[in-house]
């Protein structure tokens, strides 16, 4: 917006990419949604709300499962991105977010500009609807959805079937860094860290 670097710089452009070496692109296509206007407002009042229900949702405590739900969703995209003519994949990470929200929380009623109201899961299908309405390519509404069901089924459904099991599992590094490690119950305290500090001297009854 302040036109220190123009979208030419941020697109996804494979070439540009694995033959330029410019690697920043793989992460600068997620940042642009466009110019100001109404586009804009809907991508970050989506992104902001989902994400945030997510967290403090089906991810409280699980940083690190969130960021690896963000890479493999990241990861997905642009291996995608290589089959489609789509120069920016932001818009479909907020949906994909959107999708696996609305399938966690089936039974949520959802009420779209006081015109619509449906179940959560219908949610990702009406906003690709109401982007067709506004002109726009639902190549990135299905690309979102698709993602977010390949994550929602690797990690929900397929767990819980016969002879299923978690194909997803967060590297220990990121639970390194970003998970508070459990209590170790075999611990004990420094005398300052005891409630009440330090123990500066036994009391004696009067007359002992």
């Amino acid at each position: 917006q302040l036109e220190l670097i123009t979208p030419f710089q941020l697109y996804f452009n494979p070439e540009l990419i694995f033959k330029h070496f410019q690697v920043w692109r793989l992460i600068t296509n997620y940042l642009f949604f466009g110019p100001v206007g109404f586009n804009f407002l809907f991508n970050m009042i989506f992104l902001y709300r989902y994400c945030r229900m997510l967290e403090e949702g089906s991810f409280r405590g699980r940083t690190a499962d969130f960021v690896f739900m963000f890479l493999f969703g990241g990861l997905l995209m642009t291996l995608f991105g290589l089959f489609v003519n789509l120069v920016f994949l932001g818009q479909a990470f907020t949906i994909m977010l959107v999708y696996v929200w609305s399938r966690r929380n089936p039974y949520v009623r959802m009420n779209f500009f006081g015109l619509l109201i449906f179940q959560a899961p219908f949610l990702p299908w009406v906003l690709m609807g109401f982007s067709l309405l506004l002109g726009n390519s639902i190549i990135v509404d299905l690309l979102g959805i698709a993602v977010g069901h390949i994550y929602f089924f690797l990690e929900d459904v397929f767990p819980n079937q016969p002879g299923g099991g978690r194909l997803l599992k967060t590297p220990s590094v990121l639970k390194a860094i970003f998970d508070t490690p459990e209590d170790d119950p075999n611990y004990n305290p420094l005398p300052e860290e005891r409630p009440g500090g330090f123990a500066w001297g036994e009391g004696q009854r009067l007359g002992g």
